[in-house]
């Protein structure tokens, strides 16, 4: 069995009185694929923001091969070095690489500043062109600026962004959701690819179980801040034992799907919460009203 290369222990996050992340804990084995799922507001961002380093927890531990997240921050050695230290653990892929990259910075400048950063004894021209060619770009590409690039290639010189600095895990917020169908599977087979050829560790943060059914391994179903079901991606949706993740399965449009049955559904098996301060009385209380987390309609 190998060894896990990310595990997550009890996450609390708190926005006022509304749980965001409520008690979360999963792991992430060398080379494995974990997919978070739930609607918005179920807490599933939140919790992939504290993974990185976006946002802290009030409670929970964070570790990558062994050692603490936070340990690392305030271990010894100049706040740069502990940053950039951070940063070659855990690497995020974004859902707009458009608005994560400099449209006045080639896709070669991109990479190159990065390998500068945290590789500064490498050559860089020779790592350049082994990640352009690694996600399917090659070197035509490397002197185009983001908005000549197609929605796709951008996304390909994200990936190949966080590749560079060699991270033991690779965060996906939704980084095929705006896409093409055609051009999510090219991406999704890339990343399966990318899998094969190194022991970088996938988690997926996504709304779509169709996803999740192709690229995990692993699958946790959010709902309101807390995990409602885990286990093997097959089994669980295959057999799902929670009326949520049923629900959720079941919310997937097919021939015959009834949005009005699935509403109904939803109010017979999920009935609200009452009360103050759990975090889930309403969908529209959490953390995605606040701003820069998890603010997508799904």
């Amino acid at each position: 069995m190998p060894e896990n290369t990310l595990v997550v222990k009890g996450l609390r996050r708190t926005f006022g009185t509304v749980r965001a992340v409520d008690d979360v804990s999963f792991t992430l084995p060398e080379g494995g694929s974990l997919g978070i799922v739930g609607e918005s507001g179920s807490g599933k961002t939140t919790t992939a923001r504290i993974v990185v380093g976006l946002e802290q927890a009030d409670e929970g531990e964070v570790l990558v091969r062994g050692r603490s997240r936070a340990e690392r921050e305030r271990g010894a050695g100049r706040g740069r070095a502990r940053r950039l230290a951070r940063a070659r653990e855990i690497q995020m892929v974004f859902q707009d690489p458009y608005l994560s990259l400099d449209p006045r910075t080639s896709v070669e400048a991109v990479l190159r500043e990065t390998l500068r950063l945290h590789f500064p004894e490498r050559d860089p021209k020779k790592r350049i062109r082994q990640l352009l060619d690694q996600v399917g770009l090659g070197t035509r590409a490397a002197d185009a600026l983001p908005r000549r690039l197609s929605g796709g290639q951008r996304q390909r010189v994200a990936i190949a962004r966080a590749l560079a600095v060699e991270p033991a895990v690779l965060v996906l917020d939704e980084a095929v959701a705006a896409l093409d169908v055609s051009v999510q599977a090219q991406i999704l087979n890339l990343l399966a690819d990318i899998r094969e050829e190194t022991s970088v560790g996938y988690l997926f943060i996504t709304h779509d179980l169709g996803v999740v059914r192709c690229v995990t391994d692993e699958i946790v179903v959010m709902r309101h801040g807390a995990v409602v079901e885990a286990g093997p991606t097959a089994e669980v949706l295959a057999a799902p034992q929670h009326p949520y993740t049923r629900l959720l399965l079941d919310s997937v449009p097919r021939p015959g799907w009834d949005p009005e049955v699935i509403s109904a559904t939803r109010r017979a098996r999920l009935p609200a919460v009452t009360g103050s301060g759990t975090g889930r009385e309403r969908e529209d209380q959490g953390p995605q009203n606040r701003p820069g987390v998890e603010s997508r309609v799904q």
